[in-house]
């Protein structure tokens, strides 16, 4: 899957972030248990969707491999807002980005914001 990278879920801690599906998760909770008798050590993990809040878990063994999204962050200005976009220019690049309107936040032209993408989506994180 373009975007991702491959880590054993051994690695993995709470905070990060994995992708199963189509979409980025970000790890609420993990727990391990110990190998058994018959079998190797599993590995049950808490996951919430990182654009839509729903939450989720995967179970595995230690050893298996898992998908990790490419997070990208930054910073950007409002330029105006049309229906349910948000147009912003980004405060490194300069490129002007379209984004998904946030109900929840505080948004008006001429204000800073802080974005996430993965696996080509995107998601207004913070406003200022």
């Amino acid at each position: 899957m373009p975007g991702t990278n491959r880590v054993e879920i051994r690695t993995l801690k709470v905070g990060r972030y994995v992708a199963l599906e189509t979409s980025a998760y970000k790890i609420l909770g993990m727990s391990k248990s110990k190998p058994g008798k018959h079998g190797s050590a599993k590995a049950r993990i808490e996951l919430e969707d990182i654009f839509s809040g729903q939450k989720k878990s995967h179970v595995g063994t230690v050893t298996d491999n898992i998908l990790v999204p490419i997070i990208e962050k930054g910073s950007a200005t409002i330029t105006h807002i049309q229906g349910e976009e948000v147009h912003a220019m980004d405060s490194k690049t300069f490129a002007m980005m379209i984004l998904p309107m946030d109900s929840e936040m505080n948004l008006a032209p001429g204000g800073e914001i802080q974005w996430m993408e993965a696996m080509g989506r995107f998601k207004i994180t913070r406003d200022h």
